[in-house]
């Protein structure tokens, strides 16, 4: 399995690494209650770069557009061909827009099993930072459980 994100945030750039911060800490909570073990999941993000603005001291996410995204695709797609997921999970519109196109919605398809032509399986979800913004953070949380384990019920299929 592959997850895809949207970006690196402060913390991931800091570290050098994926989903390292308050967002990863959620992710790995989410993965533990949907049956998947991270050490056998490579996660990496749509965009490569973090982009940011300054407020203060802090350095606060600014959404990557579409050019950015497109800049950073033939990245994304060499891990693709490295890894050979069996499945790729979409974290938030900007990791489901790099690969889906611009018009795909994760509201509309989230927690469904997409299949594309030469494409491996994906499934579309909420980013973790969705949870720690939203005003219902329980059920946010729940939904992103009940889409990861639709991955998870992917993977056993293809076992």
């Amino acid at each position: 399995m592959v997850m895809v994100g949207e970006q690196p945030g402060d913390q991931e750039d800091k570290v050098g690494a994926p989903f390292v911060g308050p967002a990863g800490r959620l992710l790995d909570r989410a993965l533990v209650e949907a049956g998947i073990q991270r050490d056998e999941v490579y996660v990496t993000n749509a965009v490569k770069h973090f982009k940011w603005e300054p407020r203060g001291k802090a350095r606060i996410h600014k959404k990557p557009d579409r050019s950015e995204i497109t800049a950073c695709h033939a990245w994304l797609e060499s891990e693709l061909e490295v890894v050979r997921p069996e499945l790729v999970v979409l974290l938030g519109a900007t990791a489901a827009q790099a690969l889906l196109g611009p018009q795909f919605r994760v509201t509309r398809e989230r927690g469904t099993v997409i299949r594309r032509d030469g494409m491996p399986a994906m499934v579309a979800t909420i980013h973790p930072s969705a949870v720690l913004r939203s005003n219902d953070r329980e059920a946010e949380f729940a939904g992103l459980v009940a889409d990861l384990r639709v991955a998870a019920g992917v993977l056993q299929h293809v076992a």
